[in-house]
This record gives C-alpha cells, sequence and structure tokens, in this order.
C-alpha cells in the first residue's frame, strides 16, 4: 500500500501558538489604529509581506519597518509549545516510512528556533517557509513546492491545516485536507476539509491510514 505524504502547517497545528499570537495581533490592531475587530483572526495563516501590503500599504515606509521589527521581536522570544500529541504524531509517523514535510507562513529564523526547541532537526523531508515563496496562503504555491521538493504528485498529500488561507492552499493544490479544530471551531470547517480533529492526542495510524 502505497503512503501518502504529511505536509504540516506550523502555527496551530504542531505548536499550539495561535493564542499567543491573538494577543500580539489584536493589541497592535488597536495600537495602529486599524480599525479591524479581532485583527487576529482576519489574518491568520497569511505571511508578513502579505499583512504589510494589504493593512499598511497606505503608511509610511518607517511606520511599516517598525510593525515588522515589533512582530519579528516579539516572534524572536514568544513561547512555541507543541500542540497535543503533534511531537509523537510526526514520530509515528517517521517511523512508519511516511514522508513528512512543513509547510507554514512563518519565516526561518523563527522555524530554526522552533526545530532547536523540539529537537525536530530530522524530522522532515523539506519545509517551506515564507522565505521560499512569493504567494502566500490561499494560494496553493507553498503546498505545490512541498510536493515537487519530494518528488510527489499532490493527489499524494494529506494536508494538515487549522486556518483558513491554509484550508484553501491546500485545497486548491489539489490535496486532502484534515482540518484542526484548535484555531476556528469545527462547525466553521467541516464543510471544507474532509474530516476535523481537536489535536493529534489520539490520532493513530490507522486513522492516518484511512485518511
Amino acid at each position: 500500500m502505497k503512503l501518502k505524504t504529511a505536509l504540516f502547517d506550523f502555527d496551530g497545528v504542531v505548536v499550539d501558538t495561535e493564542p499567543i499570537y491573538d494577543i500580539f495581533w489584536n493589541e497592535a490592531g488597536k495600537r495602529y489604529g486599524l480599525g479591524i475587530d479581532n485583527f487576529a483572526s482576519v489574518i491568520k495563516g497569511t505571511t508578513l509581506p502579505y499583512i504589510m501590503d494589504k493593512y499598511f500599504s497606505d503608511r509610511s515606509e518607517e511606520f511599516r519597518r517598525q510593525v515588522i521589527k515589533e512582530s519579528t521581536e516579539y516572534e524572536s522570544t514568544m513561547p512555541l509549545p507543541a500542540m497535543p500529541g503533534s511531537m509523537e504524531f510526526l514520530h509515528l509517523l517517521k517511523e512508519k516510512g511516511v514522508k513528512i514535510g512543513l509547510v507554514t507562513s512563518s519565516d526561518d529564523t523563527k522555524i530554526e528556533r522552533a526545530f532547536k526547541l523540539h529537537q525536530l532537526d530530522n524530522i522532515f523531508d523539506t519545509v517551506v517557509t515564507a522565505d521560499r515563496i512569493t504567494k502566500g496562503k490561499p494560494d496553493p504555491m507553498c503546498y505545490l513546492l512541498a510536493a515537487n521538493d519530494l518528488g510527489v504528485s499532490p493527489a499524494d498529500c494529506l494536508v494538515f491545516e487549522d486556518s483558513f488561507a491554509g484550508i484553501q492552499a491546500g485545497t486548491a493544490a489539489g490535496m486532502r485536507v484534515i482540518g484542526l479544530s484548535t484555531t476556528n471551531p469545527e462547525e466553521s470547517l467541516k464543510d471544507k476539509v474532509y474530516q476535523v480533529i481537536p489535536n493529534f492526542e489520539k490520532i493513530t495510524f490507522k486513522d492516518y491510514l484511512k485518511w
């Protein structure tokens, strides 16, 4: 039996950082006078360059630099707690010979720090960060790039995602998406993904084979 390749988003999937991000971006949205309610939920799963283009294009270069600096500084020290069961699940797939990729809107610096913290250096067969793409999620570019790296067809890939932008990207790439209800409620994901799971805590290899 041919094993599908597993492609994981990072924030809200491998690590439980979304609530930590929410605090920063909601507060920042107010501070920058954007006038957007719950700004953090509006930008879920998107890259920093995208956020800059879409919401700060009318601000001065100096102001934009300040926003990038604050966000980067916050990221360099923020905690990166593992999602329940995620590390065990990654190791389980690795043991069973599944090819694994990480596909994230975060940049190299943050991912390098996370790999050190969680000893993930030899787990992923490919890593696609914001630094490797020109179009961020919901564009499928990042997922297609990961499939291309591993020499597999998109139809043979399983994507694990939590944000609407990420789910859209995986779907547009022609991949089967498993949604994690870590960021958005199960109800809002059900019609957009193959199956919704709360996290990886009770997920077995049998579940993976079913998908």
